[in-house]
């Protein structure tokens, strides 16, 4: 009998567990939905709305559909749309062309040193755009080392400066899937005759088309959606989406042509989110187990060769050139005054601070966006993971997955100005929230979140599901399941989230623009203010305030990455 009661009671137990189970993944959901809903849905779908039914620069009142044929039928648009496409396509060959060979070299061989090289070439993803197009200008333009070579403003300096960016997502893309791979068949056909080069083409290349695919269309939705890469380096004979959403937001007040720009660029956005989540998904199917290392061979020496040119002339040539040029004057003498022009602005400054003070100011706000982002992060990661039965529920996972990425593809000028048009006083209450610097960490947060999501998802979903249904056989809650098994897996990836977070939060410089105050500046918009400013002490002034955010950015990331774990997940 009282074998019975306990019975009994365990399942009264399991039962208010499996209630509590029903709110807590509840929760999970709606928190994170709600926050994309009010801070990143409402926004956009307002700026279309306003666009499409009158407003500013269009007639008050009514549905007004004008635009669509006034923006589809210019030719600037299918120019800017041409060069979109170009960009993004060249970007993205570049990038799985140099990023591929990066990651057999680190994820395949063994060498002293190579975890820290690998943490390094994760630097160069997250360097905010302003300081890598500052970097680029300082070896190409003006008294540059390459500046004879005269692509200053050009098609190829754009391509170049988005590969700097992305080899590091290929690397670790397809580097993390590479390093899971079964070496077998690749031994069986060498010991069969097999050469390299056909061992390559019919085996391990096909091997790797998921993870190659995946990384190429994430890739390219980065490329497309670059903002201050094209606005600096390109100038104004260049023009993509992106920056035509700004000129028509900015100088001419033109909200619908900016709304079926945004459009256009959203059906681009969805289209490269659901071939990666697509890609991503037989990727992760396509695993298999973890080989042991390889020592460098003589074979390897062209591979190596690529890789260390990618990495001298792509990374360390325009960091290197930025950081010298920081200390030199343009008649070539060695100086400080540039980083003194941090703490005590040039005369003809158009800051109303200091540097320095803008600095103070990022790291503050970009602390609050990490830890938003890493809290709704956690949550929607685990919700991702998840493989429920039902294929109604995977569905629904996938598409709240989708959702979720969104953000980082959709123009940050779109979610800026939508910010500024919903946050007056929203839902009735009584603060203007476009009055203060509340909506520069929410805004950061946005950007940040589907990459904290894509650190930490990964990890979570390499947990064998006999582990939790084992735990639940013994008797083990839900809550006792995530406290004990997933959590503390989850914590593994969480210091390389954190860092993720905070260094792109950073950096983020597209909607941060249209939300900062003219006394409470970030830094990458300092900088582009004082690029913009004529006067070489301004622009001086400016490569030290690029040195100061990159080397932030850096010491952040590489503190992150000797936080991480073994089992970290790959961008």
């Amino acid at each position: 009998m009282n074998t019975s009661l306990s019975v009994r009671r365990r399942a009264r137990h399991r039962r208010r567990w499996s209630l509590g189970g029903v709110v807590g993944w509840g929760a999970a959901v709606l928190v994170p939905l709600a926050f994309l809903l009010f801070f990143f849905v409402w926004p956009v779908v307002a700026l279309v709305a306003t666009g499409f039914l009158g407003g500013v620069g269009g007639r008050a009142g009514g549905l007004d559909l004008s635009g669509l044929g006034e923006v589809l039928g210019s030719a600037r648009t299918w120019r800017a749309l041409g060069q979109t496409l170009a960009q993004a396509t060249a970007g993205t060959a570049l990038s799985v062309v140099l990023g591929v060979p990066a990651a057999f070299v680190l994820y395949r061989l063994r060498f002293r040193g190579q975890a820290a090289l690998r943490g390094l070439l994760t630097v160069p993803f997250v360097l905010p755009t302003v300081v890598v197009a500052v970097a680029f200008r300082a070896v190409f333009g003006p008294g540059g080392p390459l500046a004879f070579l005269d692509i200053d403003g050009s098609f190829v300096i754009i391509v170049l400066a988005l590969a700097f960016f992305n080899v590091t997502v290929v690397m670790r893309t397809v580097g993390g899937f590479w390093a899971q791979l079964d070496a077998r068949p690749e031994q069986a056909a060498s010991c069969l005759g097999a050469s390299p080069a056909r061992v390559w083409w019919t085996i391990t290349l096909p091997a790797l088309a998921p993870a190659i695919a995946s990384a190429a269309a994430l890739v390219f939705l980065f490329c497309a959606t670059s903002f201050g890469i094209v606005l600096v380096l390109g100038g104004r004979e260049f023009q993509t989406i992106e920056t035509e959403i700004y000129r028509l937001t900015v100088q001419y007040l033109d909200l619908r042509g900016a709304a079926v720009l945004s459009i256009l660029q959203l059906v681009i956005v969805a289209a490269a989110i659901a071939v990666s989540a697509r890609l991503r998904s037989g990727r992760e199917r396509a695993t298999a187990m973890r080989p042991a290392a390889a020592r460098i061979r003589r074979v390897h020496v062209p591979i190596l060769a690529v890789f260390a040119a990618t990495i001298l002339a792509l990374h360390v040539l325009p960091i290197g050139s930025l950081v010298l040029r920081s200390f030199r004057t343009a008649h070539g003498t060695w100086t400080l005054a540039h980083y003194r022009n941090l703490v005590v602005p040039p005369p003809d400054s158009p800051l109303s601070g200091s540097v320095l003070d803008s600095a103070w100011l990022s790291i503050r706000l970009a602390l609050v966006a990490a830890l938003i982002a890493v809290v709704l992060g956690v949550l929607v990661a685990l919700v991702v993971s998840r493989r429920p039965r039902s294929r109604a529920l995977r569905r629904g996972i996938h598409a709240f997955d989708g959702a979720v990425m969104l953000p980082i593809g959709v123009s940050a000028v779109t979610v800026g100005f939508g910010l500024l048009l919903t946050m007056h006083r929203p839902l009735g209450i009584g603060v203007d929230l476009r009055s203060s610097i509340v909506l520069i960490p929410v805004a950061q947060a946005l950007i940040a979140l589907p990459l904290v999501v894509r650190t930490i998802a990964p990890v979570l979903r390499a947990i064998d599901p006999k582990l939790r249904d084992a735990a639940a056989t013994l008797g083990a809650g839900g809550w006792r399941v995530l406290r004990t098994i997933d959590l503390p897996v989850a914590s593994r990836a969480l210091g390389l989230a954190v860092g993720f977070a905070f260094a792109a939060s950073l950096g983020e410089f597209g909607a941060t623009a249209f939300l900062v105050r003219p006394d409470a500046q970030t830094l990458p918009v300092v900088i582009a203010q004082l690029i913009s400013r004529q006067g070489v002490e301004n622009y001086e002034a400016a490569i030290a305030a690029s040195v100061l955010l990159g080397a932030l950015t850096a010491g952040v990331m590489l503190l992150a990455e000797r936080l991480r774990g073994d089992w970290a997940g790959e961008i």
